[in-house]
């Protein structure tokens, strides 16, 4: 989908709580063979009063905060989300109630395990180039669903990040295409009622992450007329540290496009929030004229890629929002003890 440079971000930020735990302090506790990533790693994890929909209002209001638009000229709150608090009872009605945007303004949950968000954003841009809103808001948040002992423990933390997509002429960056693939790979699941995920082990690699990734890229490549020499830097789905620059190395990218904004050692994986929460944090940095690749990817399974053309118009924006790189440094570590109790991992009832 070429989208003639109509539409753009306007205004982006991202959140992540201060409670972190280190990789090593879950090794103390569940030792297995195998199971503990490379290096020092930490992962961001909710306090006893922060859930989803607090990550997603915080993100929603550092992007409003940027943007410094009328809430009433927001059409549609779009978040993904994995984790939300309520079964029957969408987020992004609090999110857009937290910026006021309500009551005329489209409000829904998206799902599709980890990239609910750039569905979120694709319909956004889609809804603004279609002349149907001025600006929509769309993000993705979660926390984290590890199953205590399970490898998902290293890297699965908490987070959030939101954007604001509106007319080209007042963004910042500049979508100029964007594509999608998806294929019914059971990967990775959750029942029902059930309060940890599952893997499909034999499918997480090659039939599901990369497949997905690299077929949706190839397909932005060939209708963008454009490889991966054209752009900067390539984002791609972190649910650790290795699959980004796997994926990157195969598709004809360097090491020094992809590594700079990887997140995952720093504040885990947070599933719908990822990617987008490692843009937020790459617009932190980059300069105009920079291009971007973003692609993302979730289980069951699917894989969105964009690519951007960043303005002239980021440096004054961006002075007015709130760097992720600030939350980074807020960190606070906690031990286990703490983490299971903060996430509800220990059941009273």
């Amino acid at each position: 989908m070429a989208l003639g440079s109509s539409v753009g971000v306007i205004g982006y930020g991202g959140y992540v709580p201060r409670f972190r735990i280190d990789a090593a302090e879950v090794d103390r506790v569940w030792k297995g063979p195998g199971m503990r990533p490379n290096g020092r790693v930490f992962k961001a994890v909710s306090g006893p009063d922060e859930d989803t929909i607090t990550i997603a209002i915080q993100a929603a209001r550092n992007a409003m905060k940027m943007a410094e638009i009328d809430p009433a000229d927001i059409g549609a709150v779009w978040f993904g989300t994995e984790s939300k608090p309520y079964a029957v009872k969408p987020t992004s009605t609090f999110v857009a109630d937290a910026i006021g945007a309500l009551p005329f303004s489209a409000a829904a949950d998206w799902e599709f395990a980890c990239k609910p968000g750039t569905e979120a954003m694709r319909a956004a841009a889609a809804m603004v180039g279609s002349g149907m809103s001025r600006y929509a808001m769309c993000g993705g948040a979660d926390t984290a669903q590890s199953r205590p002992g399970d490898a998902l423990e290293y890297h699965a933390g908490a987070g959030g990040a939101a954007f604001i997509m509106g007319p080209a002429d007042e963004s910042l960056a500049v979508l100029l295409g964007s594509t999608t693939y998806a294929t019914n790979t059971p990967d990775f699941f959750r029942r029902e009622g059930r309060s940890y995920p599952s893997h499909g082990q034999r499918f997480t690699g090659q039939p599901a992450y990369f497949h997905h990734i690299e077929s949706a890229v190839a397909r932005l490549f060939d209708e963008l007329k454009v490889g991966p020499e054209d752009f900067t830097y390539a984002i791609f789905h972190q649910p650790n540290y290795q699959f980004p620059l796997r994926v990157g190395k195969a598709l004809g990218f360097r090491k020094e496009q992809i590594e700079p904004f990887i997140l995952t050692n720093m504040v885990g994986n947070t599933y719908s929030g990822a990617l987008l929460l490692s843009f937020a944090y790459a617009l932190d940095k980059v300069a105009p004229g920079d291009r971007i690749l973003l692609a993302s990817y979730g289980s069951g399974a699917g894989s969105d890629a964009a690519s951007f053309l960043v303005t002239d118009r980021l440096a004054e924006v961006r002075s007015r929002g709130v760097p992720v790189q600030y939350y980074i440094d807020q960190g606070t570590p906690i031990d286990y003890a703490f983490y299971a109790r903060y996430t509800q991992k220990i059941k009273l009832t």
